[in-house]
C-alpha cells in the first residue's frame, strides 16, 4: 500500500508536556540540563572506555556501548522536545514522525538485547571465573553486538512497515512530545484493532519476557553468590545490584507503554519523560558513581590532562 496515495496528513502536531508557558519554561530549564548531563557524562564514560587499557575488558566493553546507546536514545527525542517547549506551534512532518519512531525503537531494541547480554556476561563471571576470559572472548563479544544491532534493525523496521501503509486522513494532534507506535496508530482512519495486536505482540510481550527472563538470571545469580566467599560477594553484588536496577529502569516503564491495549492513560506523558529523557542519566549514575575502576580511570584521564594543559599554560607568548 502507498501512503502517499491514502494519506493526507502532511504531518503531526505534537501537544508537548503542557500548554501553560511558565511550565514549559520550567520543563525546558531542567531538561535541558539533564540532557546536557547525559551527553556530556555518557560521552565521557565512551572516552575513558576507550582511552584506559585497563578497561578493554568484555564487560567495560558493554559498559561503554551502552553509554553510547544511551547518548544516541536521549538525543533522538530530548533536543527537539526541548526546541518545541520554546516554540508556540510544535509540528512534525509524516516522514519525520516516522524517521524519530524508526530511530527510537531501533535504538531502544539494541539496548534490551545488548543488556541481555550484559546479564549473560555478568553470569558466567560469577558462575564460571576461571574460564570467562575463553568463554568471552573478543570474536563472540563482537558477534553479540552485532546480533543486538540486528535485532534491534529488525524490530524497528517492522514498526515502520506496519505504521506507513496505515492512511491519516483526519485528527493530526499526538499527544505527545514526540512520535512513538500508539500516538499515530490511534489517528488512522481504518480498524487498527488487529494492527494493535501485532504490535503489543512484538514490542509489549517481548519485552516482558525478556524482563521476567532477566530477573530470574539475576535471582539465580543472587542465589549462587550465598555459596561464595565474604570477598566474592561483595565484588560481585555491587554489580549485579547495578544491572538489576537498570534493568528495572528501563523495562518497567516500556512494560506500562507497549504491554497493553494503546489507550491514553494520565500517567502516560510522565513515564515516557522517564525513560526517554531521564533513564539515560540515571544509568550513566548507576555505573559511574558504584564502580571504582571506571572513577579511578576518570582521575587518571583528568591529571593526563592537567599534565597537557600545565606545559601549554607557561609557555611564553612571543
Amino acid at each position: 500500500m502507498n501512503p502517499a496515495n491514502h494519506s493526507q496528513v502532511a504531518g503531526f502536531v505534537l501537544l508537548g508536556l503542557s500548554h501553560v508557558w511558565e511550565l514549559r519554561f520550567f520543563f525546558f530549564t531542567v531538561f535541558s540540563a539533564v540532557y546536557f548531563m547525559t551527553v556530556v557524562g555518557n560521552l565521557l564514560i565512551v572516552v575513558i572506555v576507550t582511552s584506559d587499557p585497563h578497561l578493554h575488558t568484555t564487560m567495560y566493553f558493554l559498559l561503554g556501548n551502552l553509554s553510547f546507546l544511551d547518548f544516541c536514545y536521549s538525543s533522538i527525542t530530548a533536543p527537539r522536545m526541548l526546541v518545541d517547549l520554546l516554540s508556540g506551534n510544535p509540528t512534525i512532518s509524516f516522514g519525520g514522525c516516522l524517521t524519530q519512531l524508526f530511530f527510537f525503537h531501533f535504538i531502544g531494541g539494541i539496548k534490551i538485547f545488548l543488556l541481555t547480554v550484559m546479564a549473560y556476561d555478568c553470569y558466567v563471571a560469577i558462575s564460571q571465573p576461571l574460564h570467562y576470559m575463553l568463554i568471552r572472548n573478543q570474536t563472540v563479544c563482537a558477534l553479540l553486538m552485532a546480533a543486538s544491532w540486528v535485532g534491534g534493525f529488525i524490530h524497528s523496521i517492522v514498526q515502520v512497515v506496519l505504521t506507513i501503509q496505515l492512511p491519516f486522513c483526519g485528527p493530526d494532534k499526538l499527544d505527545n512530545f514526540y512520535c512513538d507506535v500508539p500516538h499515530p496508530i490511534k489517528l488512522a482512519c481504518t480498524d487498527t484493532l488487529v494492527l494493535e495486536l501485532l504490535m503489543v505482540s512484538n514490542n509489549g510481550l517481548v519485552i516482558l519476557m525478556c524482563f521476567l527472563v532477566l530477573l530470574g538470571s539475576y535471582t539465580a545469580l543472587l542465589v549462587m553468590l550465598q555459596s561464595h566467599s565474604w570477598e566474592g560477594r561483595s565484588k560481585a553484588l555491587p554489580t549485579c545490584a547495578s544491572h538489576i536496577a537498570v534493568v528495572t529502569l528501563i523495562f518497567v516503564p516500556c512494560i506500562y507503554i507497549y504491554a497493553r491495549p494503546f489507550q491514553a492513560f494520565p500517567m502516560d506523558k510522565a513515564v515516557s519523560v522517564l525513560y526517554t529523557i531521564v533513564t539515560p542519566m540515571l544509568n550513566l549514575a548507576i555505573y559511574t558513581l558504584r564502580n571504582k575502576e571506571v572513577i579511578m580511570a576518570m582521575k587518571k584521564l583528568w591529571r593526563r590532562q592537567k599534565d597537557l594543559i600545565g606545559p601549554l599554560e607557561l609557555r611564553p607568548l612571543h
